[in-house]
């Protein structure tokens, strides 16, 4: 992770606030907060029909869906508690090897103790398993099942090419049914979309692998295979009803610019420094990737609103390290 430089405003922030911080990720649970978006939409909840000789209309969001903004709301902070502590306890499982290779990080440079990880940790993953509980018990499963992954990945599966990627896949598909969740009715019946995240975030992981000490060119073309499957996806998803393909190109188009060509000079050139400008494009474009989505299933004014949190993360990845 890159310290911070001698200009930046964390400066300002009290030090071991700072290394807590640090351990959560912030720009990366903006990218969460995405996921639940997109899940939102995909639900229904602000989708309205537009009739055939109207299609140039944007789609206006449902006056149904604003009374679901506390839930929302709860969804959010669930996934902010989830995500955050998923992440903190990767650094406390990663500790001895950060040691040696990223000794800057809060737990081996001592800003944080390792119980003070875990007490942290265990904190927001117990806050996101609650929060998801004021929406419904379907919605709290949900929570606790991507927190079991989240655990499963950091201390076990991450070591594996082949689990690794699923697993943290997994994570990220569980996070966008638990925005689906806020309609329980239609977590089946879309329980397919699920397939997106584990590709992508699939994609992320196995290219990451090689962040350190660099990667292979076969893992490369394999991650971009799946970025191209992705895009086929979210552009196949023009056959189902009320999904609408003009809305989905503009924010397709955006997400293929800022992870292709990064990808593939990842996959050319696997060096860690490529692989970490691909791994940090790919995860700030799961924003971009979830806009898509949104747009689709919402209208272009919700995917924009989605897209809008790029922004917002990206500012947080210059002041907070996003892998």
């Amino acid at each position: 992770m890159n310290s911070p430089s001698t200009s930046s405003p964390v400066l300002s922030i009290p030090a071991k606030l700072l290394a807590y911080l640090q351990m959560m990720r912030p720009a990366n649970i903006v990218t969460a907060w995405a996921d639940i978006s997109a899940g939102v939409a995909a639900a229904g909840l602000f989708a309205v029909p537009i009739p055939s000789d109207q299609i140039w209309r944007l789609q206006s969001w449902a006056v149904a869906g604003i009374d679901h903004i506390p839930a929302l709301l709860w969804l959010l902070l669930a996934t902010s508690g989830l995500y955050g502590g998923g992440v903190v306890f990767n650094d406390v499982f990663d500790a001895e090897l950060d040691a040696e290779e990223r000794p800057e990080r809060p737990i081996p440079s001592g800003r944080s103790s390792k119980g003070e990880a875990i007490a942290l940790g265990l904190s927001l993953l117990v806050i996101g398993a609650i929060a998801a509980a004021q929406v419904s018990w379907i919605s709290c499963g949900l929570a606790i099942a991507t927190a079991l992954s989240a655990l499963l990945y950091d201390s076990v599966s991450k070591h594996s090419a082949i689990f690794g990627p699923l697993n943290m896949g997994t994570c990220r598909g569980l996070n966008l049914l638990l925005g689906i969740s806020i309609v329980p009715a239609m977590i089946l019946p879309l329980l397919f979309l699920a397939i997106i995240p584990v590709l992508y975030i699939g994609a992320i992981t196995a290219i990451s692998q090689g962040e350190v000490s660099g990667g292979k060119q076969r893992t490369g073309m394999f991650a971009l295979g799946l970025i191209g499957s992705v895009i086929g996806i979210v552009l196949g998803l023009s056959l189902l009803p009320f999904y609408q393909l003009w809305n989905v190109l503009p924010f397709t188009l955006l997400f293929a610019g800022l992870t292709v060509p990064a990808f593939i000079s990842a996959a050319r050139t696997p060096t860690p420094e490529c692989i970490r400008t691909a791994v940090r494009a790919g995860i700030l474009s799961l924003i971009v990737l979830d806009a898509a989505l949104a747009g689709g299933f919402a209208g272009i004014l919700y995917g924009l609103v989605v897209l809008s949190l790029l922004p917002l993360s990206r500012g947080l990845a210059k002041v907070f390290a996003v892998t």
